[in-house]
């Protein structure tokens, strides 16, 4: 008896969870399909605010922005984030390595209006003009670590001897981290990059902060166009947002989970 009170109080905690965490969400989206203006009332079925949003120049150019400094940001962030995981699983263990991992959870942990005014700060004391160039730079920033700490789970994997093996075969370093490593950590550099890709196009807070006159991001623009009331094409908006977050991350999890069941496999 008290096992079942138990999971039946269980399986209600849960359920309310799911309904305070998603039933804004399941709103939002049918508001976005609400013929009428009105929040309260339902109008009928239609299309007209995505129709009008695409029409909008400004979140057209805000669009643009938003995947070009994503895309860039995440390409960087790959790059210098594998090399990153790839020297700290090279260090010794000791009290060096345990400080520059630490210190690679921090812009994780850290309040994002914390970093974006520490970044806007560094910007304006560096003397740096605030636009494109400090955001692409900010996104890079707050996005390596993300990476990092997906390469290094795949580092750990690996036959420690492997690099040894390769360069016992002739090939030069560099080669074969080319073309022995990269292969089998690729899945998470994969998983970092969409990471990346996924918390640079969702981010407001540090964009807010670090960006200039002329330029601005979708989170941005719909922050802008809340100030002068609720637009229906706010809630079209979000919507579209919201669903390429989560195709990013449907897709980031599936990747992970046929990337562990091959690994299970071989093993």
């Amino acid at each position: 008896m008290n096992k079942r009170l138990w999971r039946g109080l269980s399986g209600t905690y849960a359920a309310l969870i799911f309904v305070f965490l998603y039933a804004p969400i399941v709103v939002l989206i049918a508001l976005s399909f609400n013929e009428s203006k009105l929040r309260n009332s339902w109008g009928g079925f239609s299309l007209k605010w995505y129709t009008s949003l695409f029409q909008n120049d400004r979140i057209i150019q805000a669009l643009g922005n938003t995947l070009l400094i994503s895309f860039s940001a995440a390409l960087v962030a790959t790059f210098i984030g594998t090399l990153a995981a790839i020297a700290l699983h090279n260090m010794k263990k000791g009290a060096a390595r345990a400080l520059l991992l630490d210190a690679t959870y921090i812009p994780m942990l850290n309040p994002d209006i914390v970093t974006g005014v520490a970044l806007l700060l560094l910007f304006t004391f560096a003397g740096i003009t605030l636009g494109f160039g400090t955001l692409l730079l900010a996104h890079i920033a707050f996005n390596i670590p993300y990476v990092v700490l997906s390469v290094l789970p795949k580092l750990k994997q690996l036959n420690p001897y492997t690099m040894d093996a390769a360069m016992d075969l002739g090939m030069r370093p560099a080669k074969a981290l080319w073309k022995v490593i990269i292969p089998q950590i690729f899945p998470g550099m994969m998983t970092g990059f969409l990471l990346a890709l996924t918390m640079s196009f969702d981010d407001f807070a540090i964009s807010f902060f670090t960006t200039g006159p002329g330029v601005s991001t979708l989170s941005i623009e719909i922050y802008s166009m809340t100030r002068r009331g609720i637009n229906p094409q706010i809630n079209a908006l979000s919507t579209l947002m919201f669903v390429v977050v989560l195709a990013m991350l449907i897709f980031v999890n599936f990747r992970s989970e046929k990337s562990d069941g091959q690994m299970i496999n071989i093993g």
